[in-house]
């Protein structure tokens, strides 16, 4: 079976769009959460993950939004929870709300986190991963940092896909992988999007502008 990973939306439904379009064919979709934050589209963005009733879990921003808390987060993104709240309909809120920390899919062979099995807020960085993150699981997705990266070990395989909507490694393609379940290999993948058109909307909202200008550097 081949699954398309995807992490860290964050309200960007033009990398969403691009993603979807380079996908090759997969049999299954996965994402590791923060549907919402930052970017101007989290209502369609949402709306696409109910649609397809991809298997999400809950990243720091989606519980952020439905718990209207923005404590130490920056003003970028406490900017980005609020205008959140303000687009998002009660349904689609409590529907962020009742998204759980993990899950198991595919049989219980691939484990969801957004940020480290044993803390969703916990930032996994490349460095971090290891054979001790997987349990019984074959695969551990994951997000939450930004950073596109997969370690394969003789225990198992730890996949971050990286962001679609704000990637932070230097480099501002958006980003995804597609996971082969036999072989246990990952494939990573970047695609350009339209970044002036994010960054003009942006302009367009009462949100700093700097959330759509620091996507042009990747950051």
């Amino acid at each position: 079976m081949r699954v398309g990973l995807i992490s860290d939306i964050h309200g960007n439904k033009v990398a969403l769009d691009a993603v979807l379009d380079d996908m090759p064919p997969v049999d299954a979709l996965l994402c590791a959460g923060d549907v919402v934050g930052y970017n101007p589209w989290p209502a369609e963005c949402v709306a696409w993950v109910r649609a397809e009733d991809v298997p999400t879990v809950m990243g720091n921003h989606d519980r952020a939004v439905a718990g209207g808390s923005t404590f130490s987060f920056n003003s970028q993104a406490g900017a980005g929870v609020r205008y959140a709240r303000e687009h998002l309909n009660e349904d689609a809120i409590e529907w962020l709300g009742g998204l759980p920390d993990e899950r198991l899919a595919l049989d219980g062979r691939v484990k969801i986190v957004h940020g480290h099995p044993d803390n969703p807020d916990r930032y996994t960085f490349p460095r971090d991963f290891a054979p001790g993150l997987l349990g019984d699981e074959d695969v551990l997705v994951l997000g939450h940092t930004h950073v596109q990266h997969s370690a394969v070990f003789d225990e198992g395989v730890v996949v971050n896909p990286g962001s679609v909507g704000q990637p932070r490694d230097s480099d501002p393609r958006a980003a995804y992988a597609v996971l082969d379940t036999e072989a246990l290999t990952v494939e990573e993948h970047r695609v350009e999007y339209d970044i002036d058109r994010v960054v003009s909307a942006v302009e367009d909202t009462d949100l700093p502008p700097e959330i759509g200008t620091r996507l042009l550097e990747g950051r």
